[in-house]
């Protein structure tokens, strides 16, 4: 067999042992199909699969995909088949390679591998119907995908194609937390991925930003789960669950409900949009930042202006009270206080006192001496004189 022809899979019988159930192992370590480059069609893979008289299947994945029909072709045979599957990702599961390890009825990441979910792309040449047509099979073709990440992980089609647009890449624990994975463990030797990954958005996950979180839904029973897988299934969440209990400082008598509560409103609070503009109260009006800086320079001048001719107003009635004899030129500065604080009242109690009981003319005073005037004066402002 040349190198252009060379299977990227392979299928082992294991030895038989007495009393134990038959079983096969399928690696799928390479570019899934066939290309103008050469390859094995997924028919091979599918018919070798189906011929396979065992009762157990250990799939191993270390590949970067292939076509998207392949994809769920070899996922669908491997559902179909007796046999109960565990799937393994190696190293990555990306594209078209994901979705065969949907297949699993256990699927475990090993330490340190990846697993990619985007949707699916393609070329064509033609008219704009053409193209039109093209987009509607692609769409049609990766709603397929997101259907399958939801039965598997929970969620719904929108979910998981906003993840796929985004090109989603998750670390073997970022998998299993997604529920795209059941559990990761350490593998003897690890496998590592060598594949050209330019194709992608992404070179890996190291590259990817974090993924989405998504809702935990108990309600959602995976398609085809036994109940001894559902109950290994629940022993991990719970397990998950007391460590999230732990973090968030939470009651240890808190509830398996009441913390998945918790965590989907969080979820929900990391993962809504922020509004692009806040929405104002009715009569309150936005205006630009230059604008409202004119106004407050505006309005800090006007109150300079409303002070000055406060001042001046209170300077007018203090000097009228003396040009009338009302008030001894001495308390001037007192009673300019007093109508500061508060105009009205010292207004009103100058203008009690008749005209001409203080001399208009300065001939000599002394501080000693008090007259009526003052005396209200200062029991206007609180204060008692000593006699």
């Amino acid at each position: 067999m040349n190198e252009k022809s060379r299977p990227w899979f392979r299928i082992e019988m294991k030895a038989e042992v007495e009393d134990a159930p038959a079983s096969a192992d399928v690696y799928i370590y390479d570019e899934i199909g066939e290309s103008w480059w050469g390859g094995v069609s997924p028919k091979a893979l599918i018919d070798e699969i189906q011929a396979l008289e065992v009762d157990d299947l250990n799939v191993y994945v270390n590949s970067p995909g292939g076509a998207a029909w392949d994809g769920i072709a070899i996922m669908n045979a491997l559902r179909r088949h007796k046999a109960k599957v565990h799937v393994t990702v190696d190293a990555l599961a990306a594209s078209a390679a994901s979705m065969i390890a949907m297949a699993g009825d256990r699927i475990t990441m090993n330490r340190g591998a990846q697993l990619m979910i985007h949707d699916a792309s393609g070329f064509a040449m033609g008219n704009a119907q053409t193209m039109d047509e093209t987009a509607q099979v692609l769409n049609k073709l990766s709603d397929s995908y997101a259907d399958a990440y939801a039965a598997r992980a929970g969620g719904s089609r929108e979910h998981w194609r906003e993840l796929m647009q985004a090109e989603t890449w998750y670390t073997a624990e970022e998998a299993v937390e997604a529920g795209l994975a059941d559990d990761w463990v350490d593998a003897e030797p690890e496998a590592t991925a060598a594949f050209d990954l330019s194709r992608f958005k992404f070179r890996g996950r190291a590259m990817a930003p974090a993924p989405v979180l998504a809702r935990i839904d108990l309600s959602a029973n995976r398609s085809g789960e036994s109940s001894a897988e559902a109950d290994v299934q629940k022993e991990g969440l719970v397990a998950y669950l007391d460590d999230v209990i732990e973090a968030l400082g939470m009651d240890e008598g808190t509830t398996e409900e009441e913390t998945i509560t918790e965590i989907n409103r969080l979820v929900d609070l990391a993962t809504t949009p922020v509004e692009p503009e806040s929405k104002l109260p009715a009569g309150v009006q936005a205006v630009d930042a230059n604008v409202f800086a004119q106004l407050q320079a505006d309005a800090a001048a006007g109150r300079e202006a409303l002070e000055a001719q406060a001042e001046a107003r209170r300077e007018g009635i203090v000097k009228a009270a003396m040009a009338d004899g009302r008030i001894t030129a001495a308390s001037k500065a007192t009673w300019l206080s007093a109508l500061e604080k508060d105009e009205e009242g010292a207004k009103a109690l100058i203008e009690s006192f008749p005209k001409n009981t203080i001399p208009v003319a300065e001939i000599g005073h002394s501080d000693d001496i008090q007259t009526a005037e003052d005396a209200l004066l200062d029991r206007f402002n609180g204060k008692t004189q000593e006699v």
